[in-house]
């Protein structure tokens, strides 16, 4: 794609490697929203350009099949962009309208786990904002079959859904408990300084104790 003299004014100003995400941020608010500009933006495939694509996408524009176009774009970063990308889009997309939400609702059994990762951490999210869900015992079924065979980046994602179903849903704690201790994931991982491991006996008893739940 061939680009603009604006986009390639704004490519001077991200491709430096102490771009933050302030500066997009920032670079965004001035911009609001512009498609074409984002598509362009994308098409550097530039991970800084990408992240500032997606702060200025119309979510209205993102059809099923324009998402699939960039999930398989974002699976030729490398791992540790590829997912900052694909959680990015989630969060400051296609959370914030009701046809994606209808979309990432339906990609469950999605054959691409990026997808997937995105219906779960979907889900993780509710709970965390203390939205208690009525399926989470279902949901809680298919982690306890499938998440000990699950691609790691989805692995991760229904391992912060089983965490915050534990946090704030006392009768499923138990089995949430228990599902960490049976596959060990993430226990001894180190973490940052304030963070809360993930092994989910640990992450349930110290989010739950926060919380006096």
């Amino acid at each position: 794609m061939k680009l603009s003299t604006k986009a390639q004014k704004i490519l001077t100003q991200i491709t430096d490697k102490s771009t933050k995400l302030g500066d997009l941020r920032t670079i965004a608010k001035d911009i609001k929203k512009d498609h074409q500009l984002a598509m362009e933006l994308w098409s550097s495939k530039h991970f800084f350009a990408r992240q500032l694509a997606i702060l200025i996408m119309d979510k209205k524009l993102l059809t099923e099949e324009v998402i699939d176009k960039l999930v398989a774009d974002i699976k030729h970063h490398s791992e540790n962009e590829k997912l900052q990308l694909i959680d990015w889009l989630m969060a400051n997309q296609l959370t914030k309208d009701k046809k994606t939400i209808e979309m990432i609702e339906s990609w469950k059994n999605s054959s691409t786990s990026l997808k997937r990762r995105i219906y779960w951490y979907y889900q993780g999210r509710l709970r965390w904002m203390g939205q208690t869900q009525p399926n989470s015992g279902e949901l809680l079924t298919v982690i306890e079959k499938q998440m000990e065979k699950e691609e790691a980046e989805v692995q991760w994602a229904m391992n912060f859904t089983t965490g915050w179903i534990g946090v704030y849903e006392k009768k499923y704690r138990n089995r949430c408990i228990a599902l960490g201790e049976k596959t060990g994931l993430y226990k001894g991982k180190m973490v940052s300084k304030g963070c809360t491991p993930e092994y989910l006996p640990e992450f349930i008893a110290i989010e739950s104790n926060k919380r006096n739940l």
